[in-house]
């Protein structure tokens, strides 16, 4: 599903696009948890650079939903041209408890924090009817960026809404 989006992405915008699969997905072994989903964000990476030359100031870095937390940690560590969050969830217990207004000691995927600390321009991208991660993720999200570009608001209720380019 996101290859075809990636493909489409790329030529439309005349760049190169470089996508993984999280441990335990895809064509991925191993076990999902969030270590594994940030070690294979950042081996990525770094094949990225290694292998193709690409300069830090190069790269744009994209996470979507689940995929917003290996991104957010990654951007934390190692510089880059931007970051851009679509559809990004606060933190694990707040995608159960929306309302939650801190993060407790055995919350996952705690990105509320974690953005705090991304020194690249940041894009975040919500639909403001998401019914699997409420809009105020977005918005908890982008309060907190230290560095961030006008959001993107969609009004829409479509969890994968599509961006189109004219």
């Amino acid at each position: 599903q996101m290859s075809s989006f990636f493909i489409g992405l790329g030529t439309r915008l005349k760049v190169n696009i470089l996508s993984y699969d999280y441990c335990g997905y895809g064509q991925s072994s191993g076990k999902p948890n969030e270590s594994n989903l940030n070690k294979a964000c950042a081996a990525a990476y770094e094949k990225l650079l290694e292998k193709y030359s690409v300069r830090p100031d190069q790269v744009i870095l994209y996470g979507q939903s689940i995929g917003t937390v290996p991104t957010t940690d990654l951007a934390t560590k190692v510089d880059c041209a931007a970051v851009v969050l679509h559809s990004p969830l606060s933190s694990g217990f707040r995608v159960l408890f929306p309302t939650a207004k801190r993060t407790w000691f055995f919350d996952a995927f705690k990105n509320v924090e974690k953005v705090q600390r991304v020194r690249s321009p940041t894009l975040v991208i919500h639909g403001t009817e998401d019914e699997v991660i409420p809009f105020i993720h977005g918005k908890q999200i982008h309060d907190r960026c230290p560095k961030p570009l006008p959001p993107l608001w969609v009004n829409t209720s479509l969890r994968n809404f599509c961006v189109k380019f004219k």
